[in-house]
């Protein structure tokens, strides 16, 4: 299906995601196994592509599903990605599946978010980490990074916030940097507002840190894992990450497994 488009729409784009990846006209011709004579062709507007090279630019540039729809829109073209909704029937053997590897994954906790942090789902130890967060953080639909450095939220029982909470930060502008995005650029203004200044020590590489969380029994120590749908050709789907906490020492797993019982 072929829809209008101002001729000049993609070129613009085209020549807007070649300059944020960096790469020359030369570059991704070989990526995109075109000419750059093409290519230059493409990002003046003198020619149109074809759906097909269109999608093997959006792919040879890294673009996500999202993107690589907003492209095709850019060129004239329907979205080629399909965006379910999670109560879809079709996608209940993902639900189904998030569900088990949740339920798996106790007695530490774990949670499924969309982009930016909104929470789809999680499992039954998640409350150790919004124990005391004011409810206003815990409606829907609720933020896990808000949540997570928040002043009425986690971050008053996190020994190391400087350091953790600019490990989140630093992984959000990361992704600002492959793909930009007005609403996320501003969400992490917010964030940055919630975390006290810190100059980095020297030596700092800016590495992952643990997460050191105060609770009744102590203190824990937490490292996270996250698993995203590598090859997922559904919007919704490769926008998901599942986040999962593991015990970095032996007396965090053993008060998490306490907790349990």
């Amino acid at each position: 299906m072929t829809v209008l488009a101002e001729p000049e729409q993609f070129a613009r784009e085209l020549r807007r995601w070649r300059t944020r990846r960096r790469f020359s006209q030369l570059d991704l011709a070989i990526r995109a196994d075109t000419t750059q004579r093409h290519l230059s062709f493409l990002e003046q507007g003198r020619s149109r592509p074809g759906r097909v090279m269109v999608v093997r630019l959006a792919e040879s540039l890294g673009l996500s599903l999202r993107e690589r729809n907003e492209l095709l829109l850019a060129a004239g073209y329907a979205p080629m990605y399909a965006e379910s909704s999670l109560d879809a029937p079709e996608l209940g053997p993902v639900r189904e599946a998030l569900e088990r590897i949740l339920d798996g994954h106790l007695p530490y906790p774990a949670v499924v978010v969309r982009r930016h942090g909104e929470l789809v789902a999680a499992n039954a130890a998640f409350g150790v980490l919004h124990e005391g967060a004011a409810p206003a953080l815990l409606e829907p639909p609720l933020n896990v990074l808000r949540l997570a450095l928040h002043p009425e939220g986690m971050a008053r029982r996190v020994e190391n916030l400087p350091e953790w909470g600019r490990h989140i930060t630093g992984s959000l502008r990361d992704q600002l940097r492959q793909s930009p995005d007005p609403d996320l650029e501003e969400f992490i203004a917010e964030l940055d507002g919630y975390l006290p200044d810190v100059d980095p020590p020297a030596g700092h590489l800016g590495f992952a840190v643990p997460l050191r969380l105060r609770v009744p029994e102590g203190e824990l120590r937490l490292i996270t894992t996250l698993t995203s749908f590598a090859t997922a050709v559904d919007v919704t789907l490769s926008e998901l990450r599942l986040e999962a906490f593991l015990p970095a020492d032996e007396p965090t797993a053993d008060i998490l497994r306490r907790r349990a019982m």
